[in-house]
């Protein structure tokens, strides 16, 4: 895992009034979690304000951004911290960012290739592993649920998944 690896944690999807103001898509766990940063993007945003749009999202104003027109230009912009300034897990937790781009390997010492997304439907984390290209043609892609009898180890180096979760 690399410390200074830029994690997003929200993307701009719109201007909100005409005061410069922004409406966010969030992908950490809720509008407290934002709130203790203060800069993004390498200190290009500054946060100023930022509420709970009471839709799972947040309404942010960022210094930098004076107007509707300037907010605007943001849409699709997603906001970064480094990896080191998050804070600290405790035993058995993980951030998804952590989890991507993980080399995957079955209980039986079989190369199954990498994690490419985690996703939550709901009942939740289930890992996306893209095996090894084939004749030039992609691997196939599997998905298994992020559970102890799934996924029985993992660190910052691989994830080891069950064989039984592995087979074709």
């Amino acid at each position: 895992m690399a410390a200074d690896r830029p994690v997003t944690l929200a993307a701009i999807t719109g201007a909100h009034g005409l005061g410069g103001e922004v409406r966010l898509k969030l992908f950490c766990e809720g509008v407290e979690s934002l709130r203790r940063f203060r800069a993004f993007n390498d200190s290009a945003l500054t946060l100023s304000k930022l509420k709970d749009d009471g839709k799972g999202g947040a309404i942010a104003r960022f210094a930098e951004v004076a107007d509707r027109t300037a907010a605007e230009k943001l849409r699709g912009t997603a906001l970064t911290v480094p990896r080191s300034a998050l804070p600290p897990l405790g035993e058995g937790e993980y951030y998804h960012a952590d989890l991507i781009g993980l080399p995957a390997v079955s209980t039986a010492g079989e190369a199954l290739g990498n994690c490419i997304a985690v996703d939550n439907f709901g009942a939740g984390d289930v890992l996306e592993i893209e095996r090894p290209p084939v004749d030039g043609k992609p691997g196939k892609k599997f998905m298994v649920p992020m559970r102890q009898e799934a996924v029985p180890e993992w660190d910052a180096e691989r994830l080891v998944i069950s064989a039984a979760f592995a087979a074709d």
